[in-house]
């Protein structure tokens, strides 16, 4: 997914307890990404939270994984938006290209404007062609992305939706560790 990070300060050793290794398995991990991230992220989040007792490590396990699925949704997101930006950049090339044409020939015509967008998705050469002839025509970058969002709204909506659950459990969560940090000096007896 992403790279490692660093921090400006030092981060704080917090290993997991042996104990709860069990419960914090890696997650399964998808093509692209790495484990190694994963378990920066994981370690960053513990040595920020620095669980103090059992209820805590479960929580920041919990932290731990959303955070990481939050990561996850928004990379996929992008590719997304990559995968309907040659979409919409086919749709273009089919208003100029395939405006009045023959029916005889209408599905090889079909076939190279797929071919082009694919040209534009993986040609840096051909995608500067192709914008360029795609902007004489006004369909300019604006025009573009509008189509990609039209195109994808459906999706983009079910990604917004697993963001926002994830952000909401996670902050949930944080909160949660707050409460029992302020809760237990007071439920101890004088």
């Amino acid at each position: 997914m992403n790279g490692l990070f660093h921090t400006a300060r030092e981060l704080t050793v917090t290993a997991l307890p042996v104990e709860f290794e069990a419960l914090a398995p890696p997650p399964l991990l998808l093509p692209g990404e790495h484990l190694e991230h994963y378990h920066a992220l994981r370690q960053a989040i513990f040595a920020d939270l620095a669980p103090r007792s059992a209820i805590e490590w479960l929580l920041a396990i919990d932290v731990a994984e959303l955070s990481w699925e939050i990561q996850r949704y928004r990379v996929l997101r992008h590719k997304l938006l990559e995968t309907y930006r040659q979409k919409a950049i086919a749709a273009a090339l089919r208003h100029i290209d395939m405006v009045g044409i023959d029916p005889d020939v209408e599905e090889q015509a079909e076939y190279y404007t797929l071919q082009n967008a694919l040209s534009w998705r993986i040609d840096p050469l051909a995608a500067t062609e192709i914008d360029a002839r795609l902007a004489s025509y006004g369909f300019d970058a604006h025009a573009i992305n509008t189509e990609v969002y039209v195109q994808a709204r459906e999706i983009l909506v079910l990604f917004e939706g697993l963001l926002n659950a994830a952000q909401t459990k996670r902050m949930l969560l944080l909160r949660e560790i707050r409460n029992q940090r302020f809760a237990g000096p007071m439920r101890r007896p004088r």
